[in-house]
Formats: C-alpha cells, sequence, structure tokens
C-alpha cells in the first residue's frame, strides 16, 4: 500500500505547507472556466508527463490528482496529492520549461483547463489570483529543489565539470540531484545499468531513461527547455544584455512600455543577486528576500509583460549598422536591436594565493549558495571580504557548517558592511571575524583542508581548518568583449554620460546633436546600467532603478532619431528600418 493512502485505498491530500497548496475558492473556479473548458477526467489518466512543456493551467472541481516523480519507474514515490479547489503545476510552467513530475488521477472526476495563455490574460486582470499562484509556485519550486527532484547529474565532487554543471543548475534554479562517484553507492548501479564508463562523466539522467554525457550548459538547458537563441537573425527594439537586476528592470519597463524586449544572460537569470540568500535591506520587503525569489519574481514580471528571455546566451560582438546593433553570439547566432541596454554585470575576483588555482570548483568558490553550502556540512569554512556580499555569505553558511571564519584584510568591519550585519555577524556564536588578515596559503590534494593566514599588521601567521573557501574581494566587469567598441575606465568598467563624451566619436553624435546622455556609452542608442557602469553603487535597489531609467533614455533616443529620420523626408517605418511593435 502507498505510503500517502488510507487502508480504504483513499489518497489522502497534502497538507499545504507554507501556500505551496493553497485552494481557491469556488469565485476563482468560476473565473478559471469562464477562460478555459472542463473535462471529466479517469482513474489512471495521466494529466502531464515529466519532460514534456506544459501547455495548460488544471485546477481540480472533484476528484484527487497524485504528482509523481519517476512514473511507472523503479524509484516512483509521491511528491504530492490534491483534491478539489487545488491547482497543477509550478514555476516551470510560467517560464515555458519541461514539467520535472507527472500528474496522475488517481480519484475520476472533473477538472478546468485553461491553456496558458488564457491564463496569463486570467492573472493580470486579477492581482490577487495572480499572486497566490506565484506563491505557490515558487513554494512548489523550492520544495522540488529540496526534495532532490528533477535530472540526476552523476559526477565526481573532484570534477570540474561536475561543479560546472552543478552550478548552472543551482544559479537557474532548476530541482535536480547530484550523484557523487566517490561516495554514492548508487553511482556505481547507474553506471552499470546505462553502460557508462567512469572517464565519460559527468552525465546528466533524464526521466530515467536519457543520458547526456558531459553536456555544455546551453544543451542541458535545451533539455529541460530554457529558451534559446535562434540560429537565424531576429530584431527587436531593445536587447538587454545580462539578467541580473537592472536587466531584468530594463526588460520590465521595456517590455511594459510596448518596446519588443529581448533580455539575454550567459550564465542565469538573478546575477551576483540571485546567489544571495538573504536580502535585507531591499525595499519594501522588512523581512527580507533571498535573492532567488526576488530574481523569480522579476523574471515572472518581465514575461507578463511579453520579454523574451534566452539562457545560456554568451554575447561576442556588437557591431553598429544602419542606425542599429548587431548582437554576435557565441553559437553563431545575431539579433538586431535598435538600443542595447548593457547590464552584464561583474564577477568577483580571484584570490591571488598560490596553488589556489587547482581547487577552484572544488573547494574554493565565488559564491555561496545552497549548492556549495551542501559540501561543507558539519565542517569549518572561511569566507574572505568585507563587504555586504561577505557578511551575507558568512551568516549562510553559518546554519551549514560547524564554524565560519570571517577573514576580512582591513580593521573595521564597518567600513565596507551595512551595521545590520555587522551586527548579526558579530553576534552570530559559529562567526569568528578576524580582522587585518590575509590567506597567504592553501593546503590538501584533492580537496581543501588547511589555510595559512598572516596578520598583515603585526605578521604573525596561523592555520586554520578549512573544507571550502568563499571569496568576495572586489569585482571585475564582465566586459572584455567590449574592449575597442566603446570606451572603458581603467578598470574596464563601461564609461557613460559626461565620462562617455570625450571618447565619443563626432561623426556619430555630430547628426544627433547632442552628447550622450546620462546612462548613454559612446555609442549613441548603447546604454548601461547596474554594476557594470562605471561609478554606479553596488547595490540592488540603485541597479534596479538604472535598469528602468535606461528605458526612459533608450524612449529618448528613439524620438531623436525618429525626427532625425522625418527631418531627412524619410519615413521612419521605412525599409530597413521598420522594427516590430
Amino acid at each position: 500500500m502507498r505510503a500517502d493512502q488510507h487502508k480504504n485505498g483513499a489518497v489522502r491530500e497534502t497538507p499545504d505547507r507554507h501556500g505551496a497548496f493553497p485552494r481557491l475558492t469556488p469565485e476563482q473556479l468560476q473565473d478559471l472556466t469562464a477562460y478555459g473548458e472542463r473535462r471529466r477526467t479517469a482513474e489512471g489518466e495521466v494529466l502531464y508527463r515529466e519532460g514534456e512543456p506544459l501547455q495548460e493551467f488544471l485546477a481540480i472541481l472533484s476528484g484527487t490528482v497524485e504528482i509523481v516523480q519517476d512514473h511507472g519507474g523503479p524509484e516512483e514515490r509521491t511528491v504530492a496529492a490534491h483534491g478539489p479547489g487545488r491547482f497543477l503545476g509550478e514555476l516551470g510552467m510560467l517560464e515555458g520549461q519541461a514539467a520535472f513530475d507527472t500528474a496522475v488521477v488517481r480519484e475520476a472526476g472533473e477538472i478546468v483547463a485553461v491553456p496558458v495563455e488564457r491564463q496569463r490574460t486570467l492573472v493580470g486582470r486579477d492581482p490577487v489570483l495572480g499572486d497566490l499562484i506565484l506563491r505557490a509556485y515558487l513554494g512548489r519550486r523550492y520544495l522540488l529543489i529540496g526534495l532532490g527532484a528533477g535530472f540526476r547529474i552523476l559526477g565526481s565532487c573532484y570534477s570540474r565539470d561536475t561543479l560546472r554543471l552543478r552550478e548552472f543548475a543551482a544559479r537557474n534554479r532548476l530541482p535536480h540531484r547530484w550523484l557523487d562517484l566517490e561516495r554514492d553507492e548508487e553511482a556505481e548501479s547507474l553506471l552499470r545499468r546505462f553502460s557508462i564508463r567512469p572517464e565519460e562523466t559527468p552525465v546528466v539522467l533524464w526521466k530515467g531513461e536519457r543520458v547526456l554525457r558531459n553536456p555544455s550548459n546551453a544543451e542541458l538547458a535545451r533539455l529541460i527547455g530554457l529558451p534559446a537563441p535562434t540560429s537565424k537573425a531576429g530584431q527587436c527594439d531593445v536587447m538587454v544584455v545580462g539578467a541580473g537586476p537592472a536587466g531584468l528592470a530594463a526588460a520590465v519597463y521595456g517590455a511594459s512600455d510596448g518596446l519588443t524586449t529581448i533580455f539575454v544572460d550567459a550564465v542565469a537569470t538573478g546575477g551576483q543577486a540571485g546567489t544571495s540568500s538573504r536580502i535585507e535591506n531591499y525595499l519594501g520587503f522588512p523581512s527580507g528576500i533571498s535573492g532567488g525569489e526576488l530574481i523569480e519574481r522579476a523574471v515572472l514580471q518581465a514575461h507578463k509583460f511579453g520579454a523574451r528571455l534566452m539562457v545560456p546566451a554568451q554575447v561576442n560582438g556588437l557591431v553598429p549598422q544602419d542606425d542599429e546593433y548587431v548582437i554576435a553570439f557565441t553559437d553563431g547566432s545575431q539579433i538586431r536591436a535598435g538600443a542595447v541596454v548593457l547590464a552584464s554585470g561583474v564577477w568577483y575576483r580571484r584570490l591571488e594565493v598560490p596553488g589556489i588555482d587547482r581547487l577552484e570548483g572544488i573547494s574554493v568558490y565565488y559564491a555561496a549558495t545552497v549548492h556549495e553550502a551542501s559540501l561543507c556540512q558539519a565542517d569549518p569554512v572561511a569566507v574572505v571580504g568585507g563587504g555586504n556580499s561577505a557578511g551575507q555569505a558568512a551568516l549562510f553558511l553559518a546554519r551549514h557548517a560547524s564554524r565560519v571564519h570571517l577573514l576580512v584584510r582591513g580593521g573595521d568591519l564597518n567600513a565596507d558592511m551595512s551595521r545590520y550585519l555587522v551586527d548579526q555577524v558579530e553576534r552570530h556564536p559559529k562567526i569568528e571575524v578576524l580582522l587585518h588578515t590575509e590567506v597567504r596559503g592553501v593546503s590538501g590534494q584533492e580537496k581543501l583542508e588547511s589555510l595559512s593566514v598572516e596578520h598583515n599588521a603585526h605578521g604573525g601567521r596561523r592555520t586554520l581548518r578549512a573544507a571550502a573557501l568563499f571569496v568576495f574581494i572586489g569585482a571585475r566587469p564582465c566586459t572584455e568583449w567590449l574592449r575597442g567598441v566603446l570606451a572603458l575606465d581603467e578598470k574596464g568598467f563601461v564609461l557613460t554620460g559626461a565620462d562617455a563624451q570625450a571618447a565619443a566619436d563626432t561623426t556619430r553624435w555630430g547628426p544627433l546633436g547632442r552628447g550622450p546622455l546620462l546612462l548613454e556609452t559612446s555609442l549613441p542608442g548603447v546604454f548601461a546600467a547596474g554594476d557594470v557602469r562605471s561609478g554606479s553603487v553596488k547595490r540592488v535597489a540603485s541597479a534596479t532603478g538604472e535598469g528602468a531609467m535606461a528605458i526612459r533614455l533608450v524612449h529618448q533616443h528613439r524620438e531623436k532619431a525618429g525626427n532625425l529620420v522625418r527631418t531627412a523626408g524619410l519615413s521612419p517605418n521605412s525599409p530597413p528600418k521598420e522594427r516590430p511593435r
């Protein structure tokens, strides 16, 4: 007998947990019926399958539906059971991803099925229903991640490709489970079952039958339905490069203003903010919000207004062409845009210590997410840095590690860290703050075992036991592909406004009769927002504000360019200038 069944065979409904399984009111069900159709269900009927895209929003009018992992396979298990008033699906449905589980009718009844596009229209008109569904879907996604649902990554903890795949899955908040070749007994049986040689690992197992041998991030993304760049050239009003807070804000405001908007990112939505365990000083969230939840909400908001997302999509070229720009991707595809918003953010700088490079990605990290924290449970760890990112990481890791050593080069934690974080860090019993301290050496063969640290004021050295090292020591901009294309400062950040004026090409700006706008670069119609911009305030709120502001400036640029075309006696919609709206 199944664990979720009563003795009489009836399926027991899963209790609501943290708003993940709410019940719709009769009025809300009636509204859904007006947008969809009622259908009778039969016992054993499969409403949707793991690995297939969800095309409909399904709500239960009568009967019971069970959500199952590995349906029909050797590891079949129940995730949840729903009765009348409940609705099915999870976050992937709103983002166009494949289903991570299967819905099976256990007690015949009736459902209402609403096509996803119609459901989005209804949600837009009914914010109460929309917020209910969004909260439930976010909760279900995190439940699936906690259960280890979705695809499986089979590989060694010492393999950089294994860590690459795990990081990609974690940064994109994709349900998955990792099986370590070194420690997991199940790994050996799976190698035999799928005839996989150890040298072929890491592999990704999907739906218990499909095997991808050491796939690229793009191949993994396509497997579960993340949108890809098109092979033929596309066209849009605004191309946003980078999907952190600045890029997401630009996508939301651009699409909501009626501009055809595409936003892309090389790794995942969220940028550095997406890896933050808790953001407590963001306006409107007095109790704080995780970076992952904030980003998921922003992505859904962008989709709601019609913005198109492509991840992973690595940009490697920006070429002016006929008062527009051709954006080139590493896979050979291209997109033509009337305006560009650069929001590619920054990467944390590497720690320059002898021998550390062989441990990077294995036990030396530049982010602190659930993915990394799961590798150091009950072990001591070290965090290097004195800013907010380091403080947030230390507090988050203290939930998992036995002890956290926070190594700060300066002598005052208040110098670069917000006061509220300083208070929490200094009060936490598991966190030891070491000021005037720098890492001088690392020890360990296959993974980190200890650190040699030095007091930079009096020169004394000591050894700290640490199973992992997390580095947050400043950032470098993601602008290598822009060198020689537009003006950058000495550190590689993008110059804008008055700072870009000196490097601006007068032959491009002369006909416009103006200089660069506040966030505009040395190229007209190309704007920079957030951390990648020279002189920006490195905060989530300011990045969001700059992303929104960039779209207002895009409108100013388009208006000026349109007036220029009309002055020349041409139609602003004449080929090849016509842009879809």
